[in-house]
């Protein structure tokens, strides 16, 4: 179970944080200051506003006071001891009238009327608000409903696909930084159907967002199934087109930042980050953040490394009921896919000769990883490929920290052989591994 959840988390990080923060907003409601819904609402008068709200330690709340579609974050963060992030001194004063929520509800189940064929015949079981509860929904189906989306002008994007139509995007962050009052809609396709609609704005030097999430009924009918507002702290456009943002309030287990690639990435590059470096760690072993050949690589060999090869070299989540590995699968695994000999891997990798096995390490999940990207690779004259690899950082900022030239050899079995690995720092230092 531990495996399974941990792989989850290392494969679909990005969705499964949009989803915390969808479950969040589906517990509870608390009511925010009303907006003028003529959007002529005075500047100094909402921070006058702001000013007088007290902090809300939700005690004293009456039933009443709760509504379960609309969420304010600043309330929850604020009431709640477990919550070890910090928090504003006051309550969040949302920038968007309620005209302009109305309409944003009303866009997104517009958008959504454009793609109903796709879900016509999904099958909907009963589950909680912030899934599709879908029964299956692939990964060509998402990239459809993008594409669809797109062709009707709306910025759109899901899992292992460019995002269409992202100039809107472009213009949106050219208006902050010319502090230019500006509104943009991205549509987020998630890997189960639900189709998630951000809706960024910059006002009065400040930056909002407004979520409506778009479930589906029996039949292909759309449905909102949740709305959040939240206020964000920073946004920034990277040179290689990364769109990185964070929350002035951060959802507990959250990610530091999210983040949505703007510039197109070939299907190639996608698929060899697929298969080579999917699931890799930058901060658990030694593989990536160190130079090696066959020379040294017993300098990568560690216990907690096999994990993820053995899953990169079955496709399977490796089980153990006594936490160690049999030799003959361990060293089967190592000497496939490293330059290594069985001597070698048992010289280093803590083999126990009276039980024939290796220890097995569990890997658990590091807070704010790095993950790996191929920009660019080379098809060699002796057969093998050369990657060419960006550590992509969003919890620090960063789409370029590091860059890797791996080198990997292919055979016609559909395996293949990490030979060697070069990193060299960019933005940010390169991660030390105790």
């Amino acid at each position: 179970m531990m495996e399974n959840v941990k792989w989850l988390i290392q494969k679909k990080g990005v969705f499964i944080i949009e989803l915390l923060v969808i479950v969040i907003a589906c517990v509870i409601v608390l009511k925010g200051p009303k907006q003028n819904n003529s959007g002529e609402e005075n500047i100094e008068e909402i921070r006058a506003q702001k000013a007088e709200v007290p902090v809300n330690h939700m005690e004293g709340i009456d039933a009443d006071e709760i509504d379960g579609d609309e969420i304010d974050i600043g309330d929850i963060t604020a009431g709640s001891s477990d919550f070890q992030t910090p928090v504003t001194p006051e309550r969040m004063v949302c920038l968007f009238t309620e005209e302009e929520k109305k309409q944003i509800q009303e866009t997104a189940l517009t958008a959504a009327e454009q793609v109903k064929g796709i879900y016509q015949n999904i099958e909907v079981a009963d589950g909680p608000a912030f899934s599709s509860n879908i029964a299956e929904f692939t990964g060509e189906q998402c990239k459809e409903v993008v594409s669809l989306l797109g062709q009707a002008g709306f910025v759109s994007i899901t899992e292992d696909c460019n995002m269409v139509n992202p100039e809107r995007l472009h213009a949106f962050y050219a208006d902050y930084l010319n502090q230019k009052e500006s509104m943009f809609t991205i549509f987020q396709v998630n890997p189960d159907g639900l189709i998630g609609a951000f809706t960024f704005l910059y006002r009065m030097d400040e930056l909002q967002t407004y979520y409506v999430g778009i479930g589906w009924q029996q039949g292909g009918i759309p449905e909102i199934r949740n709305t959040l507002e939240n206020s964000i702290a920073e946004i920034k456009l990277t040179e290689k087109g990364y769109f990185i943002y964070s929350y002035e309030i951060l959802i507990p287990h959250s990610s530091l930042r999210q983040c949505f690639r703007t510039s197109p990435i070939s299907d190639k590059c996608r698929e060899l980050t697929k298969k080579y470096l999917s699931g890799l760690s930058y901060v658990n072993y030694n593989m990536l953040v160190t130079n090696w050949d066959s020379s040294n690589v017993e300098d990568i060999l560690m216990p907690r490394m096999f994990e993820d090869i053995y899953r990169i070299y079955t496709g399977e989540i490796f089980r153990t009921k006594d936490r160690t590995v049999p030799a003959e699968v361990y060293e089967q695994v190592m000497t496939a896919c490293f330059p290594v000999s069985v001597e070698q891997v048992r010289k280093v990798c803590g083999y126990d000769a009276g039980s024939g096995s290796y220890p097995y390490e569990m890997i658990y999940a590091s807070p704010y990883p790095p993950f790996g990207e191929v920009v660019d690779y080379t098809e060699n004259g002796d057969g093998t490929i050369t990657l060419f690899v960006d550590g992509v950082w969003p919890d620090y900022n960063s789409d370029y920290a590091f860059t890797n030239m791996i080198v990997v050899q292919p055979f016609e079995d559909g395996t293949f052989r990490y030979l060697s690995n070069v990193i060299e720092q960019k933005e940010l230092e390169i991660p030390v591994i105790e």
